[in-house]
């Protein structure tokens, strides 16, 4: 797998992004234009043989935490949001499909009519026949985040890194936008995260892939090129990993 002359790293990654990125400016709905720029970066990643799969949240079109807050039960609430993510991955495959990317979406919650079911065996099979999935509806149980089906998803599949795409190029030691000393790490353990008490994933996520020393990548997803610098192993964004993954760098050094 390459891309102009570089050897990807990673075989099979899990794009985590949230709902807000098919928003238009005033924040809510699906923004066609907003679906292709997107489309347009995963097939960029695709294209380089890299292995794509892709899970979406929904707070575009609904947050469950809205509904709770003025008294609605909170297990409708949150199947009410593994709804919205299921009409975000379509709004997703739909972009993809545009571009030539074949695409596939799975889902959780069973929707036979428009997705298929999440089914492990099945979205391996995709992958490795080049194919893109979108994983929609969630972990399919209320209670838990995108990010923490980010995670599980990624360990099912057994996937070698998460991207958690952000509107950041990274993970910093303050907000950047709050504090103008703030800097950004390059590399991080997930100790030394938890320690510092940086926002990574919701903590049931972050918990999972430290349990299966699952890296996690945050960058800006807006940055042309990143993405596939990622994959191709290059210094961007900020790269979470196991501790004694940095010790044997130090070590190869």
């Amino acid at each position: 797998m390459s891309l102009n002359g570089k050897v990807s790293k990673y075989r099979r990654v899990v794009i985590k992004l949230s709902g807000e990125a098919l928003a238009p400016p005033d924040g809510y709905g699906i923004d066609p234009e907003q679906a292709a720029f997107i489309a347009e970066r995963i097939k960029a990643v695709h294209a380089t043989g890299v292995q794509t799969a892709v899970v979406i949240g929904g707070g575009n079109l609904w947050r469950g935490e809205v509904g709770v807050e003025r008294g609605m039960d909170h297990t409708t609430a949150d199947h009410m949001g593994m709804i919205a993510t299921v009409m975000n991955g379509l709004a997703l495959q739909d972009a993809l499909e545009r571009l030539g990317v074949t695409t596939r979406v799975q889902t959780a919650i069973q929707m036979n009519q428009v997705a298929e079911p999440y089914i492990r065996k099945r979205a391996i099979r995709h992958l490795e026949k080049g194919r893109v999935i979108v994983l929609t509806g969630g972990t399919g149980n209320p209670y838990f985040t995108t990010d923490t089906a980010a995670a599980l998803r990624a360990a099912e599949i057994n996937a070698d890194a998460i991207i958690k795409a952000t509107k950041v190029d990274g993970v910093y030691t303050a907000d950047p936008k709050k504090d103008p000393t703030a800097t950004r790490f390059d590399r991080l353990t997930y100790d030394e995260a938890l320690i510092r008490r940086l926002e990574v994933m919701d903590l049931t996520a972050f918990t999972l892939c430290m349990e299966h020393s699952m890296p996690i990548i945050v960058l800006n997803f807006w940055e042309p090129g990143v993405l596939e610098a990622a994959v191709c192993g290059e210094t961007v964004g900020t790269l979470i990993v196991p501790e004694d993954w940095m010790t044997a760098d130090a070590t190869a050094r």
